[in-house]
């Protein structure tokens, strides 16, 4: 087999399920959407945004004093979930299938989930997030993907290095990804 290719500097390689994680309001999601518009440059990528609604990534990606509006490629596809549609009765199951649905439609290999947070209805218990993060783990499988999930950070003692046992939802998470990464922020300055 070929070796995989890179998809976002030594960080992601394609059919990997990634996952970057961090305390809430460091720049995950701008980091994840600057990795999406990047490699949408040369494949087709689907943005999964759980936590903006279309006005507030306009706003976001609109320059205050010019009005200028970041221009995306094509290929980059923002879905949002609306989890009044789903329904509370197998949550997670239906989140996966409209996953599939979405990348089926717009013929996309490269996935990007923000964030497991808001996907998984329980999401600090192990069990919870394992469940539906191997129903991720077949789907990428079954469809060919790459998949990057963007995940939380309990409160933690900031002064101290983050670590495999900071992501939120409980370390086993860690066998299910392929690669891991994690932003924080510096406990000196």
């Amino acid at each position: 087999r070929p070796d995989p290719e890179q998809l976002y500097l030594e960080l992601w390689y394609e059919g990997e399920v990634c996952c970057l994680f961090a305390d809430s309001n460091l720049g995950k999601s701008i980091f994840a959407v600057q990795m999406a518009d990047t490699i949408s440059q040369t494949r087709r990528v689907l943005y999964v945004d759980c936590e903006l609604s279309d006005k507030q990534f306009q706003l976001r990606y609109t320059d205050k004093e010019t009005g200028q509006r970041h221009l995306f490629p094509d290929n980059l596809f923002r879905a949002e979930i609306n989890p009044c549609a789903i329904g509370v009765e197998r949550y997670e199951e239906n989140i996966i299938k409209d996953i599939e649905m979405a990348a089926i439609r717009t013929a996309t290999d490269v996935i990007i989930i923000d964030n497991l947070t808001c996907l998984c209805n329980n999401s600090e218990s192990g069990d919870t997030a394992g469940r539906f993060m191997a129903r991720l783990m077949e789907l990428k499988k079954r469809l060919g993907l790459s998949v990057l999930v963007i995940a939380h950070t309990p409160k933690r003692d900031l002064s101290q290095p983050i670590t495999q046992n900071d992501l939120a939802g409980s370390k086993r998470l860690f066998n299910f990804f392929d690669s891991v990464f994690a932003m924080g922020k510096s406990a000196h300055d």
